[in-house]
């Protein structure tokens, strides 16, 4: 007996779904479920219930009820949390242990915006500071913006999704949300929670939808702001697309760098290494893809880090005990290949894996020899590849780091303080871990990329200020 296939429709006022697209599984290839297809008179609707409800609700919504709401939400995410992941799983290929981590994450967020939404304070500007200004006062608030534009990647489909709802709805505003075509169901069923958690109709708004159609979003002059996780080279399209007063905010792409000195702890570097190049097949946009050994420790580095490689069990997503799960499609897998082609064809050698299994199951790679203008070294892989390569002098290995169009996040692993801070200062990127690898992230902390990795920062309260904008008032006092 076939087995029914769930379908999410279109949840906006007054419009029907007519076109569903089915969300299948990259592991096994099964329907997950149907969804919704919006168009761009679904989209313009959506833009158009945002501004009313944001007009006439959010604008007089006090700051305790978007807390308790926000509160409510990563209350009820976490008693639904197996399903959630299991959603992650299913959708993305994601393995179950790590999925969970991600709704934990994702309820975390949810808790922070609970925080930040009670505490969007201003200042008070000395006017008195010029002869003639005795009388007056000067303060600056903080104003929501108005309509939100959320595009949203498939490797992160919960709590990525969050890092744009939940600042957005702290901070007074409204947003329109394009999941990922590939993983919408996690976004479909955190706007369920949302609602449940008291969140007003049309306060957030989900517009699944394929190629072009989402460009009906990106250039509409209503969105105040558009926050986009992506590649490169769609953000910076967007960018040139939006309209003259839409703020962007653009998390793209990296190919973070590791320094592993020679007075490091290799054992700690080697879990934080093959952990942050191999998680979620490395399709994340700070998995670890360079690593920078310092000559004296490099064999015995390389060595214990193919051993733990070797460990990696590769599978079925929903299995406890799989550390990395399939790549998102054959696509995915065909580039991931063909850059490793490229690179031993070029001098490199493969250390370990670079095997297609099943089911667009990749095993890891791990390259030697590599040289920078590879594109497994330059450009960002988004697979399971990680490259290990040699250096002399911190100064070297800095030079080295800095080489390349992105700047996302790094790690350096060393005992020493002074390498460590000369490492964390001069490295081009907009977050440095010491002995950790780029791939750590917590929820608070800011997030944004230097070069070609993107524009403005995310973290809840960092992107919370990026989604209001300042008001001065200045009092002329009848003071006598």
């Amino acid at each position: 007996m076939l087995k029914e296939v769930v379908k999410y429709p279109l949840d906006i006022r007054g419009v029907e779904s007519t076109e569903f697209n089915e969300v299948k599984s990259p592991f096994n290839g099964e329907v997950v479920a149907a969804i919704g297809q919006a168009d761009e008179k679904a989209i313009d609707t959506a833009l158009t219930v945002a501004e009313d409800v944001f007009k006439n609700v959010m604008r007089q919504m006090p700051a305790h009820q978007r807390s308790e709401i926000l509160h409510k939400t990563s209350k009820l995410l976490l008693e639904k949390k197996e399903d959630i992941a299991r959603t992650i799983a299913l959708e993305g290929g994601k393995p179950i242990k790590d999925a969970r981590i991600e709704v934990s994450r994702a309820a975390n967020t949810f808790l922070l915006a609970s925080h930040e939404a009670m505490r969007l304070d201003g200042e008070q500007i000395p006017m008195d500071v010029t002869a003639g200004n005795e009388n007056r006062i000067g303060m600056v608030l903080r104003e929501p913006l108005g309509i939100i534009g959320g595009i949203t990647p498939f490797n992160f489909p919960l709590n990525l999704v969050a890092h744009k709802v939940a600042p957005a709805i702290a901070a007074g505003n409204c947003i329109v949300l394009k999941p990922s075509s590939q993983t919408p169901i996690a976004s479909i069923k955190l706007g369920a929670i949302l609602k449940e958690a008291g969140l007003p109709d049309g306060v957030l708004q989900i517009i699944p939808c394929r190629g072009s159609k989402g460009n009906a979003l990106v250039k509409d002059p209503r969105l105040a702001v558009l926050t986009f996780t992506g590649s490169p080279e769609i953000g910076w399209q967007m960018r040139r697309d939006a309209h003259a007063g839409t703020r962007l905010v653009l998390e793209l792409g990296g190919n973070a760098g590791v320094i592993v000195h020679d007075d490091a702890d290799l054992d700690l570097a080697v879990r934080g290494s093959v952990r942050g190049g191999y998680a979620h097949a490395g399709q994340t946009c700070i998995s670890v893809q360079r690593v920078y050994v310092q000559k004296n420790v490099y064999k015995k580095f390389v060595d214990k880090f193919v051993e733990v490689v070797k460990t990696l069990k590769v599978g079925d997503p929903l299995d406890d005990s799989t550390d990395v799960g399939p790549l998102i499609d054959d696509g995915a897998v065909e580039k991931t290949l063909d850059w490793v082609e490229k690179a031993t064809k070029s001098g490199a050698k493969v250390l370990s894996g670079g095997k297609v299994i099943n089911n667009h199951l990749v095993e890891p790679v791990v390259l030697s020899d590599t040289k920078a203008d590879m594109l497994v070294v330059c450009q960002e892989v988004f697979g399971p590849v990680v490259s290990i390569m040699q250096y002399e002098t911190i100064d070297e290995a800095i030079a080295k780091m800095n080489d390349g169009r992105f700047g996302l996040q790094a790690g350096v692993f060393t005992s020493n303080l002074d390498v460590a801070f000369k490492a964390a200062r001069s490295i081009d990127v907009g977050g440095v871990m010491v002995n950790d690898a780029p791939t750590f992230r917590s929820d608070h902390m800011p997030y944004g990329g230097r070069k070609e990795s993107g524009l403005g920062l995310e973290g809840v309260r960092y992107a919370v200020h990026e989604m209001t904008q300042p008001k001065f008032i200045c009092l002329n006092l009848n003071i006598k």
